[in-house]
């Protein structure tokens, strides 16, 4: 069953909260949503642990479920990615719906989670409207600014107005439900995804066609369109690493997030937020959610986060050769391919103990 072992994990994160919701509530990750035609508003039943607000926006938009199974697949697949070079490899995204405690209890990496989740959705659908496979949408408005010599204004761009106004209501809505946990969670997942979302927002950038005689460039078209979620998810990873611990507390008349060790102020909005200190992934710890390093590759040359030191926490590492095969020898034919011959070396790999 293909979406056991990669749609339903993200989902998790996607639609619910870490804290504090009934265990039947999960009963709809195990069902494989990318079999599903989405054409019967019975099929939102499938989906047994979505919060009424998010039942309703099935119902009523069914042709956004393929967008939103299709952002819980490229939040894991991302996720695992941008953090390969880490000691949390977001790893944790595979016990779904059984999540380790490190992302049940406000973590850092849990912030990440969210927030990645929130653009995802969102990018998902503003993408859907531009390439035609959503009926209910078309592709983004015009862009207001003149356009300067040599360019025009034309193709489709990323309906980005859509993609947060129904990502956000659907992203949300778990958070906004009574059974999602303390006030504290409730808002931190709340301000994350909205980070999420600013990201995205602020990755929306130019993108041309050239026209003219033999590629002259003479004349381009241009429109408006979103970066991949990888390089959205490589910024939210700055944002990961400068994250701020927040307290619960009253600013004023109420009560908000604000920065535990730093000068009492109000929590930015570009930086995410997180409760409570993570584990440092160092060994297995059921307990704390930490897989451990064990067995992870490292790399012997590098002084980063992947390095053999930092990676195996100073525990050390073994060595083995690995034969890997490669296209060599490469050469290009007029009109118009390439031929190449396989090689075979022999590389060195490194393992943390």
């Amino acid at each position: 069953n293909v979406l056991v072992s990669t749609v339903p994990q993200v989902l998790l994160a996607l639609f619910s909260n870490q804290t504090d919701i009934c265990p039947s509530g999960y009963k709809w990750l195990m069902v494989n949503g990318s079999k599903v035609a989405w054409n019967e508003t019975q099929h939102c039943k499938i989906l047994d642990g979505l919060v009424p607000d998010q039942l309703q926006l099935c119902r009523r938009n069914l042709e956004l479920m393929h967008s939103i199974v299709h952002a819980a697949k490229e939040t894991k697949g991302v996720c695992q990615k941008t953090f390969s070079d880490m000691r949390w490899n977001c790893s944790s995204i595979e016990y779904a719906p059984s999540f380790t405690p490190d992302l049940m209890k406000g973590t850092r990496e849990s912030a990440f989670v969210y927030a990645l989740a929130a653009a995802a959705v969102s990018h998902s659908i503003a993408r859907a409207c531009a390439s035609g496979e959503l009926p209910i949408c078309s592709c983004g408005s015009v862009p207001s600014e003149v356009p300067g010599p040599g360019f025009r204004w034309g193709g489709c761009g990323d309906n980005l107005r859509y993609g947060l106004q129904m990502g956000s209501a659907f992203a949300d809505g778990p958070m906004k439900s009574s059974k999602a946990g303390g006030q504290a969670t409730r808002l931190m997942n709340l301000h994350n995804n909205a980070v999420g979302r600013q990201v995205l927002t602020d990755s929306l950038e130019t993108k041309c066609k050239c026209h003219g005689v033999s590629g002259s460039c003479s004349v381009k078209t241009c429109w408006k369109g979103l970066q991949d979620l990888s390089e959205i998810a490589t910024d939210l990873k700055s944002k990961y690493l400068a994250a701020t611990k927040v307290t619960h507390r009253h600013m004023g008349t109420r009560k908000q997030l604000v920065p535990k060790e730093l000068d009492i102020r109000p929590v930015r909005e570009a930086e995410l937020v997180y409760l409570v200190s993570s584990p440092d992934y160092c060994t297995k710890n059921p307990k704390l959610g930490s897989l451990g390093t064990q067995d992870r590759q490292c790399n012997k040359t590098s002084v980063g986060s992947d390095s053999c030191n930092l990676m195996c926490c100073g525990r050390g590492y073994n060595a083995y050769t690995e034969s890997v095969v490669e296209r060599c020898q490469c050469k290009y034919y007029w009109c118009c391919y390439v031929m190449c011959k396989k090689c075979q070396r022999t590389v060195e790999r490194y393992v943390c103990k």
